[in-house]
């Protein structure tokens, strides 16, 4: 297991593990060992791409904000941004601590548009939603949901205005919970033509 807590030597980036290859899924520090597993076969059941979970890595420590007690989410992505996974295309890292941007309180994932690396938090996944207390299905679900949803943002898909499309933005689990897990058509033929290549 690496930790990022220490330097390491990341292994060579080759072009086959930037333009193609798998989509990787790995937990960040203590998370249900489910959880990247249910990301993994939802990348594969609904977009149709190849998923692989890959081994843990230490919670993100480097990014703890110690006055919020969160994690900065664009500190973990950058750091990920600068080294290399062969053999993915992309990689989705699956945490329990909270996730904040300095402009949002909080943020249940993150991704940069066009990207290789996308986060979600499982923190808040547990909350209430409107048909009452969260269940391990409902939260593995969500968890589905925030990682497709960012994945879409990796391939340069940007906020929909369908409010049932997984494009469609989403706050809190309220509003996640709205979400279908599928596409409009239009997200869809935009995913496709990016999956396409020129």
């Amino acid at each position: 297991m690496r930790s990022l807590n220490r330097p390491w030597s990341p292994p060579v980036r080759t072009p086959d593990s930037a333009g193609s290859g798998k989509i990787c899924v790995v937990a960040m520090g203590r998370v249900p060992a489910l959880a990247p597993r249910v990301i993994a076969a939802h990348i594969q059941a609904f977009f149709g791409l190849p998923a692989e979970v890959l081994p843990g890595l230490p919670a993100p420590v480097y990014a703890l904000d110690p006055g919020r007690m969160q994690f900065d989410a664009g500190k973990i992505i950058q750091r990920f941004e600068r080294e290399a996974f062969a053999g993915c295309r992309k990689w989705i890292g699956v945490m329990e601590g909270d996730l904040f941007l300095p402009i949002f309180t909080y943020v249940l994932g993150e991704a940069r548009q066009g990207g290789r690396c996308a986060l979600v938090s499982m923190c808040r996944l547990a909350e209430k939603g409107d048909s009452g207390d969260a269940g391990q299905p409902t939260i593995l679900e969500r968890c589905a949901k925030v990682a497709l949803h960012e994945l879409g943002h990796l391939f340069g898909i940007v906020h929909c205005h369908d409010p049932l499309c997984l494009m469609h933005i989403s706050g809190d689990v309220h509003e996640l919970d709205q979400r279908r897990l599928t596409l409009c058509r239009y997200c869809r033929r935009l995913l496709d033509q990016r999956l396409c290549g020129p």
